[in-house]
């Protein structure tokens, strides 16, 4: 994600002394802030108020307003930071950037909904936000395989409820004594720890069930099937077969002829009694009509 920078603000000698534009009017009333990264947490709190009444009041899309929104980004930024921390040991360390980006984008949301007649602390109504966004990114990207949101949330209510089970029975809990823990069906746990190993998926050069020539387990990747390469050719022929329903029956005909048959222009033009440049007409025309059916 770029930097987010403030404008620049503009010199007095820049703005006429009575030039029309809020310009002139505005700034007085914002404080200018050089780098409102450094600006420190207790200060970007009575600060944010100030720009926040501003914004309310600012024209979309002028400096001003672009000046004064950037500017909170910029002092709230410790937000995403603090609400960041608890979400770094997921992955290692590994994310650390791309949980800032989603976190920024939290903050981003709640600044242009907060609303100073709220009568709530801004650091209180953006958190949420945050948080949610964060939470928003794990879910949707961090697992191996793709799997409804109500299983997602599942996987997470079986860990606790297996964690809690397992500190009172000293024992990994059966699936029946999780569903009447959880007061679900066993179906649902079923289905949950099965969309649980969606979580995260092993490399595929680690050792499989079964045995190889060796003697030793041969790795999952051995096991897999390839793609057929005639595939493609037989979905490009169900492709082409209504298309060439459309031909009138020379054109099917000469097609036919020239790349079921594999004639030559010559060979065709003399089984149809006409020239092979004649011919060469007709075979351009009827593949065109073709190929702008198959890409159309």
């Amino acid at each position: 994600m770029a930097t987010i920078s403030a404008p620049k603000a503009d010199s007095a000698a820049d703005i006429a002394p009575g030039a029309p534009g809020e310009r002139a009017v505005e700034a007085e009333e914002l404080p200018w802030i050089e780098d409102a990264g450094k600006v420190a947490p207790m200060d970007a709190r009575a600060l944010s108020k100030v720009f926040f009444e501003r914004l309310q009041v600012l024209e979309e899309g002028t400096r001003d307003h672009q000046y004064a929104r950037n500017t909170l980004i910029e002092m709230n930024l410790s937000l995403v930071h603090f609400a960041a921390r608890r979400f770094r040991s997921r992955e290692g360390g590994d994310m650390d950037e791309d949980i800032t980006q989603v976190g920024t984008i939290g903050l981003i949301k709640a600044i242009d909904r907060f609303d100073l007649s709220r009568e709530v602390e801004f650091t209180t109504f953006a958190i949420p936000y945050i948080v949610g966004e964060i939470k928003r990114f794990f879910r949707d990207t961090t697992w191996a395989v793709h799997v409804p949101r109500r299983l997602q949330e599942l996987r997470v209510t079986l860990a606790k409820a297996k964690d809690d089970l397992a500190g009172r029975l000293d024992r990994e809990p059966t699936v029946a004594e999780m569903a009447r823990h959880l007061e679900m069906s066993e179906q649902e746990v079923i289905d949950g720890l099965i969309a649980s190993n969606g979580y995260n998926a092993g490399p595929l050069d680690l050792p499989g069930e079964g045995e190889g020539p060796a003697g030793v387990a041969r790795p999952y990747s051995d096991a897999m099937g390839a793609v057929d390469p005639a595939l493609e050719t037989v979905e490009d022929l169900h492709t082409l077969a209504p298309l060439l329903g459309r031909l009138d029956e020379r054109d099917r005909r000469i097609i036919g002829m020239r790349f079921g048959q594999e004639m030559t222009q010559a060979q065709i033009g003399a089984e149809l009694g006409i020239s092979q440049m004649h011919v060469s007409r007709l075979l351009s025309r009827a593949v065109s009509r073709l190929r702008s059916g198959f890409f159309a």
